[in-house]
């Protein structure tokens, strides 16, 4: 359920070998310097054919503690098919079979354009383990009971740490990053790009909405007093990313998580071509939908029964399988499953 630790996951530039990343704590940011080279796998936690993605533990030569690296094929960017790019001298086909006017081939285009997205989480968490762990998903039905009984001390208890938000509020980091910054206390937020994006390709725009007042922890905590704070949000975010990518807001997916991946108010604005992760129902709920609600029913979202995903590796999810709520499943069904 959670996203982030004092040490926050930081999007890698494909084309350095030497990784620069950021290693947060509570008396600011240090840079630390990785190398891939050095990195020893243990173990493969995710492997996803869908998303082109796989994330691996392991460790750094002469390093304590655990790492884990994320890699992502990247989305093809239009720009980059050209004589240039995908398409230059340099660009080398191997050849599977040809039959009649059909061909399959292996392309290997110039290193410029066939870069991996990567993320290294170091020192990673067990907490982060799990959330990159392929694990069985369920399904809570929340009740506005159910939360106040078993999620909300839950979260409280277990609550990563929020430094490297804070630190984005106060300046402290990737200010070079930000887009969009508001300082208004009550109504204020920064937008800046999501980890995910790596802040140029169109196709897969990716942004976050963080806001600058605090305890608004989730959907739960929202009633009518925040209805200014959540129209600025959608107004202007929609405003600076149609100046800045030129992607208009009826093409933009803007929306809140529920349970979120960290707990402080942010929201999600995606282009609506790109299938980012956490778009589906279970999970997503549309800005302009909480809005309408909000202001039909003040505390709408203090009685409202909301699902949310678990997953078996989640420590909420002995919680409410001691309470009856779910169900682990056994080894020999998920074998029938799969078969």
């Amino acid at each position: 359920m959670s996203d982030s630790n004092s040490q926050r996951e930081e999007i890698l530039e494909p084309e350095s070998k030497k990784i620069k990343i950021d290693h947060e704590n509570g008396n600011g940011v240090t840079d630390t310097q990785l190398k891939l080279k050095d990195f020893i796998l243990e173990r493969i936690l995710n492997n996803s054919t869908n998303r082109k993605s796989v994330c691996v533990l392991g460790k750094f030569k002469d390093k304590s503690g655990v790492a884990l690296v994320h890699l992502e094929k990247n989305a093809f960017k239009e720009e980059d098919l050209d004589s240039v790019g995908y398409f230059s001298a340099d660009t080398e086909l191997k050849t599977f079979f040809q039959n009649d006017i059909y061909g399959n081939y292996e392309c290997f285009p110039p290193s410029s354009v066939n870069g991996v997205k990567t993320t290294i989480i170091y020192p990673a968490t067990e907490k982060h383990i799990a959330k990159y762990s392929q694990q069985q998903s369920h399904i809570v039905l929340e009740t506005p009971e159910l939360y106040d009984k078993l999620t909300l001390p839950h979260l409280e208890k277990e609550q990563f740490n929020l430094q490297w938000v804070y630190n984005i509020l106060e300046g402290k980091s990737e200010q070079d990053r930000v887009v969009l910054d508001n300082k208004c206390e009550k109504e204020g937020f920064v937008l800046l790009p999501d980890l995910k994006w790596d802040g140029i390709t169109k196709e897969t725009l990716y942004l976050l909405a963080i806001i600058r007042q605090r305890g608004i922890k989730s959907l739960r905590d929202l009633d009518e007093s925040h209805l200014p704070l959540l129209r600025r949000i959608r107004d202007e975010g929609k405003k600076k990313i149609l100046e800045k990518y030129g992607v208009p807001g009826s093409q933009l997916r803007i929306y809140l998580h529920y349970q979120p991946s960290f707990y402080h108010l942010h929201v999600h604005f995606t282009y609506l071509k790109h299938e980012a992760p956490g778009i589906y129902a279970e999970k997503s709920h549309l800005l302009e939908t909480v809005i309408d609600n909000i202001e039909m029913i003040g505390n709408y979202y203090k009685k409202a029964t909301l699902p949310f995903t678990i997953r078996e590796m989640d420590n909420i999810f002995n919680i409410y399988e001691t309470n009856g709520h779910v169900q682990r499943i056994k080894q020999e069904n998920i074998e029938l499953i799969d078969k």
